[in-house]
Formats: C-alpha cells, structure tokens, sequence
C-alpha cells in the first residue's frame, strides 16, 4: 500500500499538469487584422466621429453640398491642427476618405510643412468631393501634394448650385474648407501632402 501511494501522488501531479496546459490550449496570440485592439477601433471611431460632425456642419451652412457628396464617387474629410511658431512651423491631421459605391471606409492622414515668419494658430478641416472614380483612386492609392505656396478660391461656375462654396483643386475634384468661421471662400494649401494612414487601415 505504501507503494502505490508513492505512485499515485506523481499521477495526480501529473494529471493536474495536465489539466492546466488544456485550460490555456484554447488561448492564442491575436491574428493581425482580427478583432483590433480597443485603442485602434477607438481611434478609428474618433475619426468617423470628426467626419460625420464635419459633413452635419458643412450641410448646416451650405445645404446643396449633401447632394453633391451623396452623388459623387467618392468623398474624403481631414481635420487639421497647425501651429506655426517664429521661422518654422508644421501641422498634421487626420481623416477618412470614403468610397460611396463599395461604403469602403479608408483612413489617412495629412501633413503639412510651412516656412515664414510669425506665430499663430489656425484650425480647420476639409471635405473632399471626387466626381469621378479615378480620381478617387488616385487620391487613396497614390495621394496627393501641393507645392509650398497654392491658394485656390471658390470655383462653382457651371456647376450649378451643388458645389457653391467649394474650390476647384483639379477636374472632377472639390474642396470646402470650414473654419471656425464658417465655410472659406479661399483654401490655401503650402507644401500639404495626404497619404494612407498605415496604422488605422
């Protein structure tokens, strides 16, 4: 009898051991792109947040614009911050581009570099409207990049009443900028580049 309770304390133990393994067998490293951490989705929300506030603001002042994003192929909506203190100053920001026909939410960034004298603060965001489906694309797929200094004013004629209030950057291509303001009838754009964002997407 000894005995066999020598060897029935290690099978226990063992038994146990084995138990324990099976209890974290079904535990795994998450695949990348499967069930994104709460951080990233919360990030993401912010910046579906920033857009859906930004389009209800840009309908507010200029209701005809809500039907040239519904029917265009495509839309895009960054919010800025910049800064620019003394010689040199930059600013970055954030948003989304979304393709209408697919409902394709794709998220990017912006940056811009500016060069001059003076300090300030400026706040702003845009919306981009693509007529067309190449450009829309070439807008995600290969971003886009102004010079250092590009100033464009409100362009609308022969469009009717659907763009009043947005800047021709390129065919097929609208930009309405909101400031605190209210909707600019003047965009400026110096040295801005816009890209995918490779952490949200």
């Amino acid at each position: 009898m000894p005995r066999v309770k020598h060897i029935a304390m290690p099978l226990a133990f063992i038994s146990f051991a084995f138990l324990a393994g099976c209890s974290t067998s079904n535990v795994r490293d998450p695949v990348p792109g499967e069930n994104p951490s709460a951080p990233l989705e919360e990030a993401r929300n912010e910046v579906r947040t920033m857009a859906r506030n930004t389009l209800q603001q840009l309908y507010a002042s200029q209701p005809a614009a809500k039907q040239a994003v519904g029917s265009a192929a495509g839309y895009a909506v960054f919010s800025n911050f910049g800064m620019k203190i003394l010689v040199a100053g930059g600013g970055t920001g954030e948003g989304m581009a979304v393709n209408n026909a697919k409902r394709q939410e794709i998220f990017m960034r912006m940056a811009e570099v500016q060069a001059g004298l003076g300090f300030g603060v400026k706040k702003f965001r845009l919306v981009w409207v693509f007529e067309t489906q190449s450009a829309f694309d070439a807008f995600v797929n290969q971003g886009y990049q102004f010079g250092s200094q590009a100033t464009l004013g409100a362009q609308a004629s022969g469009k009717g009443v659907s763009y009043a209030g947005a800047m021709s950057v390129f065919p097929g291509v609208w930009v309405y900028q909101i400031t605190d303001e209210g909707l600019a009838a003047e965009l400026t754009v110096k040295g801005t580049k816009y890209y995918r964002d490779s952490n949200l997407n």
